[in-house]
């Protein structure tokens, strides 16, 4: 009898002290496989593809990973962004560990599609007043969009007079006064140096610009932004943007410069897709009915037609 009682009371105790054995074998798995990760996987190799306007030692310096640096001691989602922000034609990132030591980084880098042109003096003037608060004082930009530092230090040329309120940067003065390329998802690249081979935008203010980061534009210019960028999304979708030289903004419409000899005006809220086939279809029967050089404007805006087309 006393012996069958302490067999079952060894057995209480190795039941009690199973889980705590198991999760001490847990712990030091843990501690070896960290270990083991610490002390055998470093980067021997960092490798990178995809690149053409960049060097791949570019990349690499950007990234900060050096040789002997442990495999999982960096994030790659940071890295990836640093790469996009300080590089700012690299568009798309990947980064994956190929064990045991080397380091693979993919990269897509997008073309300039179009060039945000500066506002002309009266276009200034009427978003300087656009922006005046009701005391007459010009407004302090405000909100994630204005607030980037220009790293160039000379992006934007100040307004004349001085800033209100505690020298704050006001939206007129945070306006660009040079041309800036940006790409299909409005992607600030560079300032322009008279690049020709991009669609040419007016109707809209790049403010406070800083390659790498979002274009930014007043309010008041926010619904243009947003068409201007569902239109290039769809141009390059349809394989069109080349066929375009120039893209101006209004308030309701725009108008595009098509194949340099045909005007095309629009609505901002337009159906892009269907209205690029329009203006394809509409050029083939009218360079099959007048001829390969046939010019004029195509109104896609008439509420009972289709379009209106007036040759020249």
């Amino acid at each position: 009898m006393v012996r069958n009682r302490s067999s079952r009371k060894r057995r209480r105790n190795r039941g009690r002290l199973g889980p705590l054995f198991k999760l001490l074998c847990l712990l030091a798995l843990i501690v070896a496989l960290t270990a083991g990760v610490t002390v055998f996987f470093r980067v021997e190799q960092v490798v990178v593809s995809g690149n053409s306007r960049y060097t791949q030692e570019e990349i690499i310096e950007v990234a900060g990973i050096e040789k002997g640096q442990n495999l999982y001691g960096w994030n790659k989602f940071a890295i990836a962004q640093q790469l996009r922000q300080t590089l700012p034609y690299i568009g798309e990132v990947s980064i994956r560990r190929a064990l045991p030591s080397t380091v693979v980084i993919t990269v897509v880098e997008w073309n300039a599609v179009a060039r945000i042109e500066p506002p002309t003096a009266q276009e200034l003037l009427e978003l300087q007043g656009e922006l005046k608060g009701e005391d007459g004082t010009e407004s302090e930009t405000d909100g994630e969009d204005t607030s980037a530092e220009d790293a160039s230090g000379d992006t934007s040329a100040a307004a004349s007079g001085d800033a209100s309120g505690s020298g704050g940067v006001t939206e007129v003065e945070a306006v660009a006064r040079q041309p800036w390329l940006i790409s299909v998802k409005g992607k600030l690249l560079e300032q322009a140096a008279g690049d020709g081979s991009t669609i040419s935008v007016t109707g809209l203010a790049a403010l406070l610009p800083q390659a790498g980061t979002a274009l930014s534009v007043p309010q008041s210019q926010q619904a243009r932004l947003d068409a201007l960028l569902s239109l290039l999304g769809t141009m390059e979708t349809a394989g069109m943007t080349q066929d375009f030289s120039s893209i101006a903004l209004g308030k309701t419409q725009m108008e595009l410069r098509y194949l340099d000899r045909y005007t095309v005006k629009m609505d901002l809220t337009a159906d892009f897709a269907y209205e690029l086939q329009v203006i394809s279809t509409v050029r083939e029967d009218l360079e099959k009915k007048h001829g390969p050089e046939v010019s004029g404007t195509m109104d896609l805006t008439q509420e009972d037609y289709q379009v209106v087309f007036s040759k020249d």
